[in-house]
C-alpha cells in the first residue's frame, strides 16, 4: 500500500504506521506537482540535464502519489499554458510542488524562469520569462504544504546583453535572489542565492541526483531537503551549498507506513501572534516621521524587536540636538563646540558572505556639536545619512539611515532602493575620529577634521 502524510496538529496526532489490517488514511489527500525541465534553448547555450531531471523526478514524484503536470523545453506559450493549468490545480490541493530545471536569472531583486525560445535584448523582453514570485503565489493556493525547487542556478549568458541594454539603476546578479519562504511553505534552490552551479556530467545534475535519492525516504519532510542540501554539499567537494528556507509548522511525511492512529489531546491555546510581525512596518512609519513622540511610539509598541536599539538612539540624539542646538555660549555647549566645522568622512565594509566590500566617502559637517554626513545617490538608490550629538568627551553613538545601491554590495542581494539603518559607536578628539558599525556587518568609520 502506498505511504501518504503524517501531520502532528494542536489538538491530536496523526501517526502513520504500517497497515496490512486495511486501515486507510485518515482522508484522501491531494497532491499535485509541476515538473518543468528546459534545456534546448535557442537562443542561448543548451543545457544536457533539464530533461532528464524532469523526467526522472515526474516519475519519483507519481510514485510518492502525486498528480504530475510535466513539461520538457517549452516555449513561452506552452510554458504560461502549464503554469495556468498548475494554478488551478493547486487550488484543490492538500500538497502542490513546483521543480523547476534550467536557465534562469535575476533581475533588480527578481527571479525569471526561461522559456527555451525566448530572447534577450533588453528588459521588456522579461515579460516573455514566468516570474518565480507568482509561481509562490500559486502554490500559497494549497491547504498544507507548498514545495518550491529551483534546480537552475546555473550561469545564463544572456545576463550579458542585457547589462549592455539595462539603465545604470538596474540590478542583474548571478544565480537567483533568495527567496524567503512563507508560511506553511518550503524552498530549496539548488546553491546558494547570488551563486551559480554546474550543470554536471551525469544524466542528472547534482542536485537533482541528491533529490532523487532522498525524497522518497520515508523521513520528515524538512529532514529530507536537509539530507538533500548536505548531499550535494559533499559530493561537490564543498564548493556548492543549496539554498534551503523552510517555514512549515509541526512534521509532515511525504512517504511511510500507512495507519492512522487518533488521540485526543488537552485543548491548547491557539497560537500567540508574533509580537514583532509589525515592527518593520512601524519602524519604517516612525523613521518617517523623524521625531521623539514617533521613535518613543515604536519603542513603546516593540521595545523587544530589532529596531528597538535604533528608535532609542534616534531618542536620545534627537533629545541632545534639542537641548544642545540653542546653546550660545560655551558652558551650555558643554565644550562640544571643539568639534565644529567640516569634517571628511570615510565609511569601509568588508566583504560579509556573498556581500561585496566597498569604500564610500561623504562630506559632514559638525554645528554646536550637532553631527550630519551624507552621500546622495541618483534616483532614491545608494543615498546615506548619519546623524548625531558629540559630547564634550567625543565619545557618541550616530544613527545612520539610507537606501541600498547595486544589490552585490548588499546582504541578502537587496534589490536597489532598499531601506536600510543602523548605528555607529565613535570616538572623536579635535581633529581625528574613529567609529564601528554596530549592527548586520563589519564596517569601520574614519573621521578627518579638514
Amino acid at each position: 500500500m502506498r505511504a501518504v502524510s503524517r501531520f502532528h496538529l494542536p489538538g491530536f496526532s496523526v501517526a502513520l504506521l504500517a497497515s496490512w489490517l486495511c486501515f486507510g488514511p485518515a482522508s484522501a489527500e491531494t497532491r499535485v506537482a509541476l515538473v518543468i525541465g528546459n534545456g534546448a534553448y535557442a537562443s542561448t547555450a543548451q543545457l544536457p540535464n533539464p530533461s532528464h531531471d524532469a523526467e526522472d523526478v515526474a516519475a519519483s514524484l507519481r510514485r510518492s502519489g502525486f498528480e504530475v503536470l510535466q513539461g520538457i523545453d517549452l516555449r513561452q506559450a506552452e510554458m504560461q499554458d502549464l503554469t495556468i493549468r498548475f494554478a488551478r490545480a493547486a487550488s484543490r490541493a492538500d500538497v502542490a510542488m513546483f521543480y523547476y530545471s534550467g536557465h534562469a536569472m535575476q533581475y533588480n531583486g527578481v527571479n525569471y524562469l526561461m522559456p527555451v525560445d525566448a530572447v534577450l535584448a533588453d528588459e521588456a523582453d522579461l515579460k516573455r520569462f514566468v516570474r518565480v514570485d507568482d509561481i509562490v503565489n500559486d502554490l500559497q493556493q494549497a491547504k498544507n504544504l507548498r514545495i518550491l525547487v529551483l534546480d537552475s542556478c546555473r550561469d545564463n549568458p544572456l545576463a550579458e546583453s542585457l547589462k549592455r541594454s539595462a539603465t545604470r539603476a538596474a540590478s542583474i546578479g548571478r544565480g537567483l535572489s533568495k527567496v524567503e519562504a512563507p508560511r506553511g511553505t518550503i524552498v530549496s534552490f539548488s546553491t546558494q542565492s547570488g551563486q551559480t552551479a554546474a550543470d554536471g556530467t551525469g544524466r542528472n545534475s547534482p542536485y537533482t541526483t541528491a533529490f532523487l535519492k532522498h525524497i522518497e525516504e520515508p523521513q520528515e519532510i524538512g529532514d529530507v531537503f536537509r539530507d538533500i542540501s548536505s548531499d550535494v554539499y559533499d559530493s561537490s567537494g564543498k564548493t556548492q551549498l543549496p539554498e534551503l528556507s523552510l517555514s512549515i509548522i509541526g512534521k509532515f511525511y511525504l512517504n511511510g507506513p500507512v495507519s492512522v492512529t487518533v488521540a485526543p489531546a488537552a485543548p491548547q491555546a491557539a497560537p500567540k501572534a508574533d509580537p514583532c510581525a509589525s515592527a518593520e512596518a512601524h519602524w519604517k512609519a516612525a523613521d518617517g516621521i523623524g521625531t521623539v513622540g514617533a521613535f518613543e511610539d515604536h519603542l513603546a509598541r516593540f521595545a523587544n524587536c530589532s529596531f528597538a536599539s535604533l528608535a532609542k538612539a534616534r531618542i536620545d540624539g534627537l533629545k541632545q540636538k534639542t537641548a544642545l542646538a540653542p546653546a550660545t555660549d560655551n558652558a551650555r555647549a558643554g565644550g562640544s563646540k571643539a568639534f565644529d566645522g567640516n569634517w571628511d568622512v570615510t565609511l569601509n565594509c568588508q566583504t560579509t558572505g556573498k556581500a561585496q566590500g566597498f569604500t564610500r566617502a561623504l562630506a559632514a559637517t559638525v554645528t554646536n556639536g550637532v553631527f550630519h554626513a551624507e552621500a546622495q545617490g541618483q534616483g532614491g538608490v545608494n543615498r546615506l545619512e548619519i546623524d548625531g550629538q558629540i559630547p564634550a568627551d567625543g565619545t557618541t553613538t550616530l544613527s545612520a539611515r539610507g537606501t541600498t545601491g547595486a544589490s552585490t554590495y548588499t546582504l541578502n542581494n537587496l534589490a536597489p532602493g532598499s531601506p536600510y539603518a543602523f548605528t555607529v559607536d565613535a570616538q572623536f578628539d579635535r581633529t581625528r575620529g574613529t567609529g564601528k558599525r554596530n549592527e548586520a556587518r563589519a564596517c569601520n568609520l574614519v573621521f578627518i577634521k579638514r
